[in-house]
């Protein structure tokens, strides 16, 4: 993952950490995935994300009462 002065750069998920996600979890192969490493790359964006500001994303999940 490459840093910067501030931190991790979330806007650009490791490659590495894209290609093990990519690999697609069995309730995800039922569901299908055109593009798995594309759903990856989101997935692990949206998660830096979180991590990174969960106060200001608190609202935007669907898994926070």
């Amino acid at each position: 993952m490459a840093a910067s002065a501030q931190g991790p750069d979330f806007d650009t998920p490791d490659p590495d950490r894209v290609d093990e996600r990519a690999h697609l979890l069995p309730e995800e192969l039922a569901a299908g995935s055109d593009d798995p490493q594309a759903q990856a790359e989101v997935i692990l964006e949206e998660s830096a994300e979180r991590t990174d500001d969960p106060e200001g994303t608190r609202d935007d999940s669907s898994q926070v009462p």
